[in-house]
């Protein structure tokens, strides 16, 4: 892993269309990647919060794939790398001042201890979404115990009415959505 300040844990966004279209955030913690869907998308947009609801973890190669999950089979439909990366956490050492932490061991005990306290703070350094970010454990949206919100932090990578349906190019083999399909 790298420990350079541009991350020390793999990330990845997956464009799926199973039932519906919605995006995985998935973020590499231990041996696994969390994740969570966003049925909108992750956004650049400070002044938007996203709905991600987490879902179950999956194993750190599967970040990899894209393709098409066969009909019968569980998460059946398109999946597309729309965007892959290095991520890092961060500590809040004050108000409002964020640390990131860039060494493996540490980053990989931060980001673990902040996922179960349901408060996790990282940097993307993507190809796509860049900059600093949070997901945050909510009350429940719907009835659903898990939900939680994407927030992006307000930093020079904003950008104001940010849409991810707009780029429908993968970040890993460049062909889109319905050259996938």
């Amino acid at each position: 892993m790298r420990e350079n300040g541009k991350g020390t844990l793999s990330f990845v966004v997956q464009k799926h269309k199973a039932t519906t279209l919605h995006y995985d955030l998935r973020l590499q913690i231990g041996d696994v990647m969390p994740s969570w869907a966003i049925p909108k998308g992750p956004t650049l947009d400070n002044t938007v919060k996203r709905l991600a609801i987490h879902t179950t973890n999956h194993l750190i190669e599967y970040g990899k794939f894209e393709g098409v999950i066969p009909e019968g089979e569980y998460g059946a439909g398109t999946v597309m790398i729309w965007d892959e990366g290095m991520y890092s956490p961060e500590l809040e050492v004050s108000k409002g001042v964020l640390h990131e932490v860039t060494g493996t061991k540490e980053a990989q005990r931060v980001a673990g201890n902040e996922y179960r306290e349901g408060n996790l703070k990282f940097i993307l350094y993507g190809k796509k979404l860049q900059g600093s970010f949070a997901l945050i454990r909510t009350a429940g949206v719907a009835g659903n115990k898990d939900s939680w919100l994407l927030i992006k932090h307000l930093d020079k990578f904003c950008k104001k009415g940010y849409d991810a349906n707009k780029y429908d190019s993968s970040a890993s083999s460049g062909l889109s959505f319905s050259q996938i399909r």
